[in-house]
């Protein structure tokens, strides 16, 4: 039963999406209820499949889908907001395919496909595994087609001047998929999207600083480091990767907001253009309903993916030494146990200097020695959720299978031998390891000394 309470605010994500594809498939109703029930059965029943398969992970293609679709939202507001602006009409693309009967079933069946496959996501792989298939493909289809019929009950007794015109249909849809996607972690788009604003923006200054200003230049006092410096921190990021996610809503906003009333100039009673003109100004405010809903529902999917509610396995570091031979050396099972999956911080200090890493066993049932940061972002260092660790500096999910590979936000590896029940590491190359990584990632310097 607590399986199914995971799916509780899924299940209203699939219920407001049918209602929003009723209304804006007004004329083809009968289809949508139909291909929505299909599609919920669809992506459900064979996201599970995937995920029961060894080696297969439906993760990276239902975040490379909602990842199109951003990118597709992006176009039509920029396509909108152009449009809007060279002729002062609203957009009007898709009029014939959006008419169709083949239209409404083809956008149905893929958005509801999408929004089954992310909410069968939310569940571990110990929870899909309790189930079988033909009974989940039976709960899935009783459920998806129950909210079907729900949603065309309810959107029967809305009244018929809320009408959800296309745009507004894209964006609501868009954003209450990137919603559903927000609270797992695996499948959260703001996070990437900040950390690649983050990281972009420090590449760009600090090769801008190297190649143009010289970083030890006369002129370049303490004052302007630490401004130069804000621009080092994770709130540019953060703020530069809200701008990129409202973007497209506020310009759909404004696209709409932007159209011109109709010319009444050739009405000669006053209060008959009075009329039409009320009628175009109510139309144009009813119109905005859709994308202002999907500004507060991008708000909320940004702030679930900033503050998400996932408990990360962050064990506190745990002292060690060298023995005279400049090794240390951790047994392999004892009080901890290194085989059991989970990641295992240890401390190491040698005088003035130490280095923090980490021991794990990989998926594939190797262990791996790597530091406690990457070489990229400041060593605030790493803790493990379901199937993968992440970087608390930028929020990069890292999947376990690729932990002691290195490049990019992973885990600096070091290397090590396996003597007998224990790991051996060469003390010195992690003490030098650890500084040189420190090291790199302190691109600004204190008072520009």
């Amino acid at each position: 039963m607590a399986i199914f309470f995971k799916l509780i605010p899924h299940i209203i994500v699939w219920f407001g999406v049918v209602v929003i594809l009723l209304r804006g498939f007004s004329g083809r109703r009968s289809v949508v209820v139909v291909a929505s029930g299909l599609g919920l059965l669809v992506g459900t029943v064979g996201v599970f499949a995937l995920r029961s398969l060894p080696g297969l992970s439906p993760f990276i293609a239902i975040k490379s889908v909602l990842g199109v679709c951003f990118l597709l939202l992006w176009a039509v507001s920029v396509a909108a907001s152009y449009r809007t602006a060279d002729s002062g009409a609203a957009f009007p693309w898709g009029e014939r395919f959006f008419s169709s009967s083949s239209g409404a079933g083809v956008v149905t069946v893929i958005v509801t496909l999408i929004a089954g496959g992310i909410a069968v996501c939310k569940f571990s792989g110990a929870e899909t595994s309790a189930l079988s298939f033909s009974l989940l493909a039976l709960s899935a289809g009783s459920l998806a087609y129950f909210i079907a019929y729900a949603a065309r009950f309810i959107e029967k007794r809305l009244p018929e001047s809320f009408r959800v015109s296309q745009l507004g249909m894209v964006v609501s849809v868009i954003a209450l998929l990137l919603f559903s996607s927000s609270s797992i972690l695996r499948l959260d788009l703001f996070s990437p999207l900040s950390m690649k604003v983050m990281k972009g923006v420090h590449d760009f200054v600090h090769q801008f600083m190297e190649s143009i200003l010289i970083p030890d230049h006369l002129f370049i006092r303490p004052p302007i480091w630490k401004s130069i410096g804000f621009l080092f921190g994770k709130e540019v990021g953060f703020w530069g990767g809200l701008v990129i996610w409202f973007a497209p809503v506020l310009l759909i906003v404004l696209a709409i907001n932007s159209v011109r009333l109709p010319s009444v100039a050739h009405i000669r009673q006053g209060a008959q253009r009075r009329k039409l003109l009320a009628g175009a100004i109510r139309e144009q405010r009813l119109q905005l309903v859709m994308p202002l809903f999907s500004v507060v529902i991008f708000a909320a999917a940004a702030y679930q993916s900033s503050f998400p509610s996932v408990e990360y396995w962050d064990p506190k570091p745990l002292p060690v030494t060298a023995n005279p031979a400049g090794e240390i050396v951790i047994p392999k099972k004892g009080d901890i146990n290194l085989e059991d999956g989970k990641l295992h911080k240890y401390l190491f200090k040698q005088g003035e200097r130490e280095a923090r890493f980490f021991v794990l066993q990989t998926p594939d049932g190797k262990l791996t020695v790597d530091l406690d940061a990457c070489a990229i972002c400041k060593p605030d260092g790493y803790g493990q959720t379901e199937g993968s660790v992440i970087c608390y500096y930028c929020k990069t999910l890292i999947p376990l299978e690729t932990v002691g590979k290195p490049g990019g936000c992973n885990p600096v590896p070091i290397g090590f031998s396996v003597k007998g029940e224990s790991v051996v590491i060469d003390a010195m190359t992690l003490i030098n390891s650890w500084g040189a990584t420190v090291q790199a990632t302190a691109r600004v310097k204190e008072g520009g000394k």
